[in-house]
């Protein structure tokens, strides 16, 4: 399954794509990650979509990787005593920890949270931003707001308070129990939801014990305030644009999807790009122009990956949605434009042996027109380093270690084999070669960059480089 792209495919799970054939085709029409959405469907649900995937894996003998994401806690309205109400500009109307359902003067919040972080002229958005509320007075107990943007509200709405720090876990009870189901599947990377703080992804990596890589989504503000701590926390990161854009003016998105991806390329964090990419596709055969042109533009910002939601998981055409996505990547991989982007971009390399060699080795491979460069990896640092050059030749990473091989999927570039690692440095050549032609990645007559560490075995030991012909 070698995909003649660099740029990686993230496909939700759901209803609409569950069967083993429905996967079987997603995978063959380019999803390299599969993600569960824990917010929806039960623990049977993703056991079984998990379980079909790992036999998939075997049948192809190639390493898909599998990404949880955790629901986060979700602030929610009550319920209303006589359904949806209408809120008309200048109304006034008052929040309040009484759970009795709500009438025109008051709304029940359960919450306890939002009352501690309210602030006098602070926004509370209702319904993904439909609705917006400024804050005129508040308590312990109670919020005094006035509509200031009108419109319908109901029972169990979502509820975005921008610009707030929230005294509050990401990790919510219902969060644990997934988590702990989840690992106990053998998921490959967890994603955090409403991460704030880098002590966020501190408490999960505790958690999670290094038995899969965690994934911090940034969808609030505040998270871009400790943007350089959460990422260097974080074993990769993903640009939540949906509730990002709902906190903050939808102007202010896309340059700060540049800067979370420059950040990241910096960082050597993989970088997922989500919500809304093909969104016309969950009832539509076709995407609209402006769809593709948002998918391009995180492919030339650098993406290490773009990711389908309801499009595959509930859509109407998973499969269509996935193949466009496929031939949009080539696309923009195919402009000379995108080349020239991925070099400028570059960032010299940290005074580090492990880093002077991987720069090398794309060098290397670019004043050779080798056919690939090989990474012989345990942790997966190794190929990491060599994605962040972004060398304009796929990168082959041979890791004895199965859930090493699995992670690296997600990653710009790279194509995971699982194989021994090298003894010697005779080993570490031909094993390279081999493995290049059977994957059909290089030919006769074409030649390797081969970067590996000595010892051998040794994690975050880069230190040879040495070409190799095939």
């Amino acid at each position: 399954m070698r995909r003649n792209r660099f740029t990686k495919i993230v496909a939700t799970l759901g209803p609409a794509s569950s069967s083993p054939e429905r996967l079987r085709t997603l995978f063959e029409a380019g999803a390299d990650v599969f993600r569960l959405n824990f917010s929806h469907g039960q623990h049977e649900d993703h056991r079984k979509r998990v379980e079909q995937l790992r036999a998939l894996e075997k049948e192809y003998k190639h390493p898909i990787a599998i990404l949880m994401d955790l629901q986060g806690p979700k602030l929610r309205l009550g319920t209303f005593a006589k359904g949806p109400m209408e809120l008309k500009k200048g109304q006034k109307l008052r929040f309040d920890m009484d759970p009795a359902p709500g009438t025109a003067k008051r709304v029940p919040l359960l919450h306890p949270e939002i009352f501690k972080a309210a602030k006098p002229d602070g926004l509370l958005l209702v319904d993904d931003g439909k609705v917006r509320l400024r804050i005129v007075g508040h308590d312990a107990e109670t919020i005094d707001t006035v509509v200031e943007v009108a419109g319908t509200i109901s029972d169990r709405k979502g509820v975005n308070l921008p610009n707030l720090v929230l005294p509050m876990s990401p990790m919510t009870p219902k969060d644990h129990k997934d988590l702990v189901f989840g690992l106990s599947l053998g998921v490959d990377w967890v994603a955090l939801s409403f991460v704030q703080h880098a002590h966020d992804i501190a408490e999960l990596k505790k958690l999670v014990a290094g038995r899969a890589a965690v994934m911090a989504k940034l969808e609030k503000p505040q998270a871009i305030e400790h943007l350089d701590e959460i990422i260097e926390q974080s074993d990769g990161i993903m640009v939540a644009r949906g509730d990002l854009g709902v906190e903050m003016p939808p102007e202010a998105v896309p340059p700060l999807q540049k800067r979370i991806l420059a950040a990241c390329r910096v960082a050597g964090r993989p970088t997922i790009v989500a919500t809304q990419m093909l969104e016309s596709m969950i009832h539509s055969p076709t995407p609209t122009r402006a769809e593709v042109s948002d998918v391009a533009t995180a492919v030339y910002d650098g993406t290490d990956a773009v990711m389908l939601s309801a499009e595959s998981a509930s859509g109407d055409y998973p499969i269509e949605a996935v193949t466009i996505m496929d031939r949009i990547l080539k696309s923009v991989e195919g402009d000379p434009l995108y080349r020239r982007l991925m070099d400028a971009s570059r960032h010299e390399p940290e005074a580090t042996t492990a880093d002077a060699i991987s720069a090398a080795a794309r060098q290397c491979a670019h004043t050779l027109s080798a056919a690939a460069i090989v990474t012989y990896t345990n942790t997966g640092s190794t190929t990491l380093r060599a994605a962040r050059e972004r060398p304009d030749v796929r990168i082959l990473c041979l890791t004895p270690v199965l859930d090493t091989a699995r992670r690296m999927t997600l990653t710009w570039g790279v194509h995971p084999v699982q194989t021994e690692d090298a003894h010697n440095f005779a080993d570490m050549v031909q094993r390279a070669v081999r493995v290049a032609r059977q994957q059909e990645i290089a030919k006769e007559g074409e030649r390797l960059v081969v970067t590996a560490g000595v010892p051998f075995g040794t994690p975050g030991a880069t230190n040879i480089l040495r070409i190799a012909y095939v």
